[in-house]
């Protein structure tokens, strides 16, 4: 049997198009961007993890003169974005923006995930915004000891709201539960902030761990109590609210916003990418739109938010084991 004969003209096209191909997959980081970004976010528009990587996105696009757009991918506890970005072309073009339950969470809250989040080339922490013990105030409690001690002496009694299973307000919850000695407190899932939030108000469930934000303006006019904030230390918006560790030494959660990208992306795209964020959240208009989401700028780079992400794995890790918490 004879192979069929290549013409030179069908050759040369064909070289053409491979070095094309191979000029494009090692285009050096000092030309990146050089086409439009595609930014991932694993859960709905609207919310703080939507928003900070559209601020963000805003300054790059400016600063390189190429867009930077933001696409909505959300479903299952932030799996299905990081699925599509994990197995996306290491080109720096498409990157993912989330908080801690598709990276540092999922692992060990999934028996099985399409994707390992140890992969993904780190790039920057954008901002954190404190978790925060609230209460409706029909409970009648005002400090986290009194709360602890009114838990004790009603087992069973109070049900709590999160943002869903597996969220950081619900396993900063179960934390809490532990830390405070073995709490009886029913768990009331959401899918979302906004829906758990509004049965709080309304006094359906008594507690939640919310991100501080948009609860905020509800502590402020009094329609619920805002009894400790879970940073490290106290916070300027609340400035007269103590922190958990104040009453159980060692507790700490923090919502976080972290850029990653593709395994496999170069290291000097990230670095680059990672400077250039880290410059975008110094400039006044950032520092202002952080201040409106609650948020403190961090804008670390690849090396510290790969540790970074590693204590916050270890972390919930603990907690998931202690607790015996599933995924539903």
């Amino acid at each position: 049997m004879k192979r069929p004969m290549t013409s030179p003209l069908a050759a040369i096209a064909l070289a053409v198009t491979l070095c094309a191909q191979s000029a494009q997959a090692q285009e050096p980081a000092s030309a990146w961007p050089s086409k439009p970004v595609r930014i991932i976010v694993p859960f709905p528009a609207g919310g703080t993890a939507d928003l900070m990587p559209r601020f963000i996105s805003e300054r790059l696009a400016a600063k390189w003169g190429q867009p930077f757009v933001v696409e909505n991918r959300a479903g299952a506890a932030g799996n299905i974005g990081a699925e599509a970005v994990y197995k996306a072309d290491p080109d720096g073009y498409t990157l993912l923006s989330a908080p801690p339950p598709p990276l540092v969470i999922n692992q060990s809250l999934y028996a099985k995930l399409a994707y390992d989040a140890t992969q993904f080339v780190t790039v920057s922490v954008m901002g954190e915004v404190p978790n925060v013990f609230l209460i409706h105030p029909k409970v009648g409690v005002n400090t986290v000891r009194e709360a602890i001690a009114y838990l004790k002496a009603n087992p069973g009694k109070l049900n709590y709201a999160s943002q869903g299973s597996g969220t950081t307000s619900h396993l900063t919850t179960e934390m809490f539960k532990t830390m405070a000695g073995g709490l009886d407190i029913i768990h009331v899932p959401y899918k979302g902030t906004a829906p758990a939030l509004a049965d709080l108000l309304g006094g359906q469930v008594e507690i939640m761990f919310d991100n501080l934000g948009v609860s905020l303006q509800h502590v402020r006019t009094g329609k619920i109590k805002a009894l400790a904030v879970a940073s490290a230390k106290r916070i300027s918006a609340l400035p007269d609210v103590p922190t958990m560790a104040e009453a159980l030494p060692g507790f700490e959660s923090v919502a976080w916003f972290g850029v990653v990208a593709p395994p496999k992306t170069p290291p000097a795209i990230a670095e680059k990418l990672s400077a250039a964020i880290a410059e975008a959240l110094k400039t006044p208009e950032m520092k202002k739109r952080l201040v409106e989401l609650s948020a403190e700028p961090v804008g670390n780079t690849p090396t510290e938010m790969a540790a970074y992400m590693r204590q916050d794995a270890e972390r919930w890790r603990n907690v998931i084991r202690t607790a015996n918490v599933k995924a539903e």
